[in-house]
């Protein structure tokens, strides 16, 4: 069976690829043959090659809801990675396609529309991209991460799944964490996380804070490749290095490092988008989650506030991102002990551990 996986761009869109191509690989054994095609980036190429998955590229453009001369470049890639992803789907012909959604995949599914080839798509989100709104309507079947968003597509052909998560994200070891990152047992842990491209906006709220954060807690942050070094800088500047103090820094943390983080960590400061809630949600941990303002279709709002109607957590808007309400709410969730579990507990549900399963599955289904 011949598998074509497609999405990109980020880590919220790769990760769960490789969560479902594992499953399917379980399943089928040597039967399975995957191929990864989709935008040619750094992330995509190193991920892919350490799962032994061959890659394909198409290009692809990204339209946005802003005036960005980008547009008018990005416009013209979408009708060239369509050709381009013809070509490799007619060379290929694959039995089904698995889209991880967004711009990334668009030319890809529209090719494999285009050859009548049977297409799951995944929606990561609350609310669903102007992309996802497109092809949801083209594939055979679309899964879902929230049960509010089954509005947005047919009834018919449309499953909560929750979001893929890789098996070892939930194995982390507390002590092998303290010993990794240098922590005591004297003093919480914060594990701060601005999705895989880091957030230059939460690095500059922790480390304008970060002096009164040390004195009570120890913080694990993960910055992002290209802020690391401002960071590190930042916080010297402070008085603060790296490795000491009960902060460790770092660009990004692989798979076997995040699931220690997770693991020891007793808050998590984040990012709204779906794949960190999903890593938190996995872990049962509390969450002050701090959504991106220029979100497309502000999806990052929108899956703050589904977590939050329930109290599994606090969310913190950009525009109120001052010292004193986020140290008061790091204060109010590791000062009450009740508050955090009972966030750690409702927070369970967003996380559904067959999810790749269930896709697995569902592809298998859709070439019978």
């Amino acid at each position: 069976m011949r598998i074509v996986l497609t999405g990109g761009g980020t880590g919220g869109h790769i990760f769960p690829l490789i969560s479902v191509a594992r499953k399917l690989k379980e399943k089928l054994g040597s039967e399975a043959e995957i191929l990864y095609v989709g935008p040619k980036g750094k992330l995509e190429k190193e991920v892919m090659e350490r799962e032994g998955i061959p890659t394909r590229h198409a290009m692809s453009g990204k339209v946005r809801r802003y005036f960005s001369f980008k547009n008018f470049s990005d416009f013209l890639k979408i009708p060239v990675g369509f050709i381009q992803a013809l070509w490799i789907l007619i060379a290929y012909m694959p039995d089904v396609v698995f889209s991880k959604g967004g711009y990334a995949s668009f030319p890809v599914v529209l090719a494999a529309w285009f050859y009548r080839i049977p297409v799951l798509v995944h929606e990561s989100d609350a609310m669903p991209g102007m992309a996802n709104r497109i092809l949801g309507k083209i594939s055979k079947r679309v899964a879902i991460s929230y049960p509010s968003t089954d509005k947005y597509f047919l009834a018919s052909k449309t499953v909560l799944t929750g979001n893929p998560k890789r098996e070892k994200i939930t194995q982390g070891d507390i002590s092998e964490a303290r010993k990794k990152f240098n922590l005591t047992e004297s003093k919480p842990v914060i594990f701060v996380m601005g999705g895989s491209q880091g957030s230059q906006t939460v690095n500059d709220a922790i480390i304008k804070i970060l002096p009164q954060l040390l004195h009570r807690s120890q913080v694990i942050h993960q910055t992002g490749e290209e802020k690391f070094e401002d960071v590190k800088r930042l916080a010297a500047e402070m008085g603060i290095k790296e490795g000491r103090e009960g902060y460790h820094a770092a660009p990004f943390l692989q798979i076997d490092d995040l699931k220690d983080a997770l693991a020891v960590a007793d808050l998590i400061i984040s990012r709204a988008g779906a794949n960190s809630i999903a890593d938190a949600a996995a872990t049962g941990k509390p969450v002050i989650l701090i959504p991106l303002s220029a979100a497309a279709n502000d999806h990052q709002r929108m899956n703050a506030y589904e977590l939050a109607e329930i109290g599994a957590a606090l969310v913190l808007e950009e525009s109120n991102l001052g010292e004193n309400i986020l140290m008061e709410k790091i204060e109010k969730i590791l000062g009450d002990k009740n508050l955090s579990n009972n966030m750690a507990e409702k927070i369970k549900a967003f996380y559904h551990p067959d999810a790749a399963d269930k896709i697995a599955y569902g592809l298998i289904n859709l070439v019978k």
